[in-house]
């Protein structure tokens, strides 16, 4: 498959720069693989399409305040900082994106606070776009993670040109987000309430959990025009024996398995035994899904509506054919869905 392949014009006013006013109520497409048909729903009838002893693959992880305003020394240019990930709690380094990275050199400070007590210095070019900080900052390890979140803004997509507001802390999460790690939400699953989780589980449809923290490999965009040569960045997975066994006996059974969102699929795809079970995970996944692509565990998918030649709108192509999601979205641009993080939803069944 080319990277040509998955273009497509997207008019800008189908991003959506705010979430539907209730998470389960944005609007849902259905396509029948099988049948070849499409249907036009509210999230909320998902529950119809699902029995007792199926079970939804959920991804728990959270996001956290990643993007932060600084000001470089001595010219004050503002310079924002995307942070990705990690490297040393004990130095306090973490590897970052920095906007406009043609500003920023190695031994260059930033200033994150008016009295100056969050200070980063670069010190490596990790590559074109990343740096690697070092954070200058008087006090425990607590305060200073404290100092970072209450310092960090929710890491809103570029396309949304206005500023955080209130709603997103809550919106740009899932309500069963658990663990911190994410960079950018796991779409798909913000379109769950409480109300439809209660719904579900009253049918008898099972939940897994896995935690895929989302970064760089997620969002990051394809600049090879073949896709077999495209690299993708590297994002923390753990998988529980709990859930291996609650969707092993959900395969074993012949029930319906349904992947919430591209990422706990990308989950489900890097464990996978020769047996086409699950196995428990813990480390680091590059997994890259697209046409043609043989999928060993879920059977069923619920992803949005991705921009094009994104890693995302490849695995959905992979998942329900590529002239098939061709269709869909041709549909759903003329249909005034609305597309990415805060768009509407899909179930491919």
């Amino acid at each position: 498959m080319k990277l040509s392949q998955f273009h497509f014009d997207l008019p800008t006013e189908r991003l959506a720069e705010y979430p539907s006013d209730h998470r389960d109520e944005s609007r849902l497409m259905v396509l029948d693989r099988k049948k070849e048909t499409i249907e036009h729903k509210v999230f909320k009838d998902v529950v119809n399409y699902f029995d007792d002893g199926d079970t939804f693959v959920m991804n728990n992880t959270k996001v956290f305040p990643a993007r932060l305003m600084g000001n470089k020394e001595k010219t004050g240019a503002r310079i924002e900082v995307f942070l990705l990930r990690e490297l040393s709690a004990e130095q306090r380094l973490w590897d970052v994106l920095v906007d406009p990275a043609r500003k920023i050199r190695i031994g260059n400070k930033l200033y994150f606070s008016e009295d100056d007590s969050l200070v980063a210095e670069v010190i490596d070019n990790t590559t074109s776009r990343g740096r690697t900080l070092r954070f200058l900052f008087d006090g425990s390890y607590e305060e200073f993670r404290k100092a970072l979140f209450e310092l960090g803004q929710t890491p809103l997509p570029k396309f949304i040109q206005r500023e955080e507001e209130e709603l997103d802390k809550e919106r740009f999460q899932t309500i069963y987000a658990k663990h911190e790690g994410a960079v950018a939400a796991p779409s798909a699953g913000m379109h769950f309430s409480k109300h439809l989780l209660k719904k579900l589980e009253i049918k008898g449809v099972n939940i897994a959990e896995l935690t895929l923290h989302v970064g760089l490999g997620t969002f990051n965009p394809v600049e090879v025009e073949d896709l077999s040569k495209h690299k993708m960045d590297s994002e923390e997975l753990f998988i529980d024996q709990k859930a291996c066994d609650i969707i092993n006996t959900t395969k074993k059974n012949k029930k319906r398995i349904c992947a919430i969102g591209t990422t706990s699929m990308k989950g489900l795809e890097s464990s996978v035994s020769s047996f086409n079970t699950l196995n428990p995970y813990s480390g680091w996944t590059h997994k890259f899904v697209f046409p043609p692509y043989n999928f060993r565990i879920a059977d069923s998918l619920i992803t949005n509506f991705h921009t094009p030649k994104s890693t995302l709108l490849m695995m959905a192509s992979a998942f329900a054919g590529p002239d098939f999601i061709k269709e869909a979205y041709n549909i759903a641009i003329k249909e005034k869905y609305n597309f990415y993080s805060y768009g509407d939803a899909m179930l491919i069944i």
